[in-house]
């Protein structure tokens, strides 16, 4: 039994399709990539699958359960959301922001426990934020406050994480230090999912991809199956270099594919 699984997803606002008949499932140990350009749908369908949102038809199963008949205290313990371009607009210190991962376990009356604590610190060992920890959030850049987001989520120590373009507000460093992160929280026993642009990054770190294209699953499987020169061309419009070798896949954009619009 898969740890997620979504069939037959769509999505429908004001009479306007998002997303169309799509399929998809995840294993536990698995870091699943959705990609695709702007507009595919990836932010809607990660929205859905977090059950922030709720499908127009279809139905997603978590643990073999209707997401929607899971009590919110339970999805707020096994899954994590990092919106896309997440900031805090609280005036509370980082370590403030980051206990608050620690909420779905606790009774409104009780504090937090030493064995909370501790998982806070090592959330911010993760993340690389202890550094910061005493600063107030709001006057962190935009990429360090999306470090302390993904520190309040792990925190909670979540089975599964979605992540919403995490890496784009980063550095070289620390995009790498994410995507690590991410990889192995999946290899811990867990899972995660993340929307990426980044196809080298997607490459390197991915178990699987999904790529989407204006709101429907072009294709999906392997990175070398998915990455290749054909899909890259015909979904974003650019001609490419795919070289699959031992270490994985690399791609080199080469060239805008004439009036090509994704």
């Amino acid at each position: 039994m898969s740890l997620l699984e979504g069939e037959n997803i769509g999505l429908q606002i004001d009479k306007v399709r998002i997303l169309e008949d799509i399929d998809l499932r995840l294993e536990q140990g698995e870091l699943v990539g959705l990609i695709g350009p702007n507009g595919a749908g990836k932010s809607s369908l990660v929205r859905l699958l977090a059950g922030v949102e709720t499908a127009t038809r279809g139905g997603i199963r978590f643990d073999g359960r209707p997401l929607a008949r899971i009590p919110a205290r339970t999805r707020a313990q096994r899954l994590g959301y990092l919106a896309q371009g997440a900031m805090a607009h609280w005036p509370l210190s980082v370590e403030q922001i980051i206990e608050l991962g620690r909420l779905p376990y606790q009774n409104w009356w009780l504090q937090l426990t030493p064995a909370d604590r501790d998982k806070v610190e090592r959330a911010m060992r993760l993340t690389e934020t202890l550094a910061y920890r005493n600063r107030i959030v709001t006057t962190l850049s935009g990429g360090e406050q999306t470090l302390v987001m993904l520190a309040r989520i792990f925190a909670a120590e979540p089975d599964l994480i979605f992540a919403d373009e995490p890496v784009a507000a980063l550095d070289p460093y620390h995009q790498l230090h994410v995507m690590e992160v991410l990889r192995n929280h999946a290899a811990g026993g867990r899972a995660a999912i993340v929307v990426l642009h980044d196809l080298g990054l997607a490459a390197r770190f991915c178990d699987r991809l999904y790529l989407l294209s204006h709101g429907r699953l072009h294709c999906c499987g392997g990175v070398s199956e998915v990455l290749t020169r054909e899909n890259i061309a015909e979904v974003y419009g650019i001609d490419s270099r795919v070289d699959c070798n031992a270490n994985g896949v690399s791609i080199t954009s080469l060239s805008r594919l004439g009036d090509h619009h994704p």
